[in-house]
């Protein structure tokens, strides 16, 4: 059940399955390392924000594709069971696409993608309300997200990774662009957007308007376990704080506590309470 002030939003995105080895530390080019233990997760950037999103509160239906197999049907089945509406999400040919992760005893980590069925995502005849945000990121084809841009009017959110040049009118289209320090770094076009959050790890977040810094929060003290799903845990956090009525400030400093929750978890979809309990009061 959703709040009055929680948005409806539509995600469109990657839907993988994550096969992640915990190990004492990454190991380097050429090198095997012995002791892992193994786990098979639900990833994919869409679906990571999707299923938060829809655990901290939102209405939430997920727009993308999987395998015509046991895995597609076992990856609509866990984003039904947090809560999304997978009816749109389609089944193709191609296997579903995979996320090979790498682990260590410090939570960084080494991820290898396979976007398989993630390649037939489309959006071309997508329904909207007029108050429906859309939430979207680049583990699918750029294409279909200018498509996406170009036609609709609703708000549209951005997680721009992985990081890639962006054509000038999709700078100027986006509502909001959420990326981390690294990605602000190799996308310099972002200085040009109306609004963008960058995430600084345990240093917090800040947002920018064309460039100059409006509102920054601090990071949220925690114990990392696994990095991979926090980012995605933090953009749904954000786009229902912006759209809940908080203030800039508010808003990050909640997704900031939403991240640092996600990232004391192993999983790169952990459990999350309602959005409304990660507020500083």
């Amino acid at each position: 059940m959703t709040t009055q002030t929680s948005p409806r939003i539509t995600v469109v995105g990657s839907i993988n399955i994550d096969i992640t080895s915990r190990v004492e530390r990454l190991p380097s080019p050429g090198e095997t390392i012995a002791g892992g233990t193994l786990s098979r997760e639900i990833g994919g950037k869409g679906a990571n924000q999707a299923a938060a999103a829809a655990k901290l509160g939102a209405a939430v239906r997920m727009i993308g594709a999987v395998g015509e197999d046991a895995d597609g049907r076992w990856l609509r089945d866990q984003l039904t069971a947090a809560g999304v509406d997978t009816s749109e999400v389609k089944e193709v040919p191609d296997p579903s696409g995979t996320a090979l992760i790498v682990v260590d005893k410090h939570a960084e980590n080494q991820i290898v993608v396979c976007p398989g069925a993630n390649a037939h995502v489309q959006a071309d005849d997508l329904s909207l309300e007029p108050d429906e945000v859309i939430l979207a990121q680049l583990e699918i084809s750029l294409a279909v997200v200018e498509r996406l841009a170009a036609s609709s009017s609703n708000y549209l959110a951005i997680n721009a990774a992985p990081a890639q040049p962006l054509p000038a009118g999709l700078i100027e289209r986006v509502d909001l662009f959420i990326v981390n320090e690294s990605e602000y770094a190799l996308m310099p076009e972002l200085d040009n957007a109306r609004l963008v959050a960058v995430t600084y790890g345990a240093d917090g977040a800040a947002l920018l308007t064309r460039g100059e810094e409006i509102s920054r929060a601090p990071g949220v003290a925690t114990t990392a376990v696994n990095t991979v799903g926090a980012g995605d845990a933090f953009c749904a956090a954000l786009v229902i704080a912006i759209h809940s009525g908080m203030t800039p400030t508010a808003a990050l400093q909640s997704a900031c506590s939403v991240g640092a929750a996600a990232v004391a978890h192993p999983a790169s979809q952990p459990p999350l309470k309602r959005l409304s309990e990660y507020v500083t009061r």
